[in-house]
């Protein structure tokens, strides 16, 4: 059997990593400042990370959600309290299209309603509603078009107004920092109009922190940075640090009830094990502190650099705009300077997301590459 072929892949294969640094089946060494789409938070095979799966595996690594799992209540409690969403309840799955998923649900039950709001250039997921909701036709299925979705420009407080007024809405989904998109933002202005009349319609408003959240803002969640309050927040990639996990957070203004929701693998003993280890290792190392640190260090260093013409993005999810496509630069980061970098849907952005505890040693190490390949 071979393999379904849906992935343009570089001729690099990594047999081996720790912190930032990858080993191919060569021995040749590369830097990581993509982290697999921002999901290694902690940096690969962190040992804190590590010693927890391992000492979990010799207990128990899965059992399904029909029995006590005091791991789940444990995550919960901190990840409430590192977050300040103590006000929330945690439901885990396994992905984040599987979160949003579950969020676009959650709202449907909650209004009875079946239209969503999402914006241009946005990226939900590869599932049913969630890529609905994915500005992107071409991997929109037929299946998924029965979806119903208007997508809105962003910051268009206009067109928003405008939408709501039709009543038909269970949900607005909305990045804080778009991330396959290319980086762009809702303004404060803007989320704090959309959250209020969210609350005004009665429409359920979605934070999708799938790549933003965890502290790679430099805030624990990117929504954080405007002052609003969401009734649901999705979370997946960097909450396990390679882990496949997934989750949403619901206010508890939302009423669950039993069979509502559910998971076959979601929040499985080894998955609250992985998630554990990165919020401890988060709140140990002030990981938070130095994304937003190293995120303002970053753009005093893209300054020196006249080829970049804008730099977009919080903390350490960040990304350099050039008045050119980037695909043959990001291919010279990676084949010529060893170094993983990201694309966006964008073509001019090359994005930047490592793990959180890197330093300004690492960052010096990527503008010495970037020059050269430019």
């Amino acid at each position: 059997m071979k393999l379904f072929d849906v992935y343009p892949l570089y001729d690099v294969t990594p047999i081996k990593a720790k912190g930032i640094e990858v080993w191919d089946d060569k021995g040749e060494k590369y830097l990581d400042f993509y982290g697999g789409h921002a999901v290694i938070s902690i940096g690969h095979t962190h040992p804190h990370y590590v010693k927890r799966i391992k000492e979990q595996l010799d207990n128990i690594a899965f059992y399904s959600n029909s029995v006590q799992n005091p791991l789940q209540q444990e995550l919960a409690h901190k990840l409430g309290k590192m977050s300040t969403c103590e006000d929330y309840a945690l439901f885990m799955c396994n992905s984040g299209a599987e979160a949003n998923e579950n969020a676009l649900k959650m709202a449907s039950f909650h209004t009875g309603k079946s239209k969503v709001i999402a914006f241009t250039n946005s990226f939900h997921g590869r599932t049913s509603a969630a890529v609905a909701a994915t500005d992107n036709p071409s991997i929109n299925a037929p299946i998924n078009k029965q979806q119903e979705v208007t997508f809105l420009p962003l910051n268009d407080k206009e067109a928003f107004e405008k939408a709501i007024t039709s009543d038909e809405y269970c949900a607005v989904i909305l990045e804080a920092i778009q991330g396959v998109g290319g980086l762009d933002e809702p303004t404060t202005e803007f989320f704090q109009f959309i959250a209020k009349k969210c609350k005004e319609n009665n429409i359920v408003l979605i934070a999708d922190e799938v790549q933003s959240g965890y502290g790679r803002s430099g805030k624990f969640f990117a929504f954080q940075h405007h002052g609003i309050q969401p009734d649901i927040i999705s979370i997946a990639k960097g909450m396990g640090n390679g882990f496949p996990v997934g989750g949403i957070l619901i206010h508890d203004s939302f009423k669950p009830s039993y069979g509502l929701l559910g998971t076959t693998f979601g929040g499985n003993h080894l998955a609250c094990a992985a998630c554990l280890a990165v919020l401890e290792v988060l709140e140990d190392e002030k990981l938070m502190g130095n994304a937003a640190k190293l995120g303002n260090y970053f753009r005093e260093k893209a300054a020196e650099i006249p080829e970049i013409k804008n730099v977009k993005g919080k903390g350490l999810m960040i990304g350099l705009e050039f008045d050119f496509e980037i695909a043959d630069l990001r291919k010279k980061m990676i084949v010529e300077q060893h170094m993983f970098t990201g694309s966006a849907k964008n073509k001019k952005l090359l994005r930047f997301l490592p793990a959180l505890n890197i330093t300004q040693e690492d960052i010096d190490l990527f503008f010495e590459a970037l020059k050269k390949a430019l």
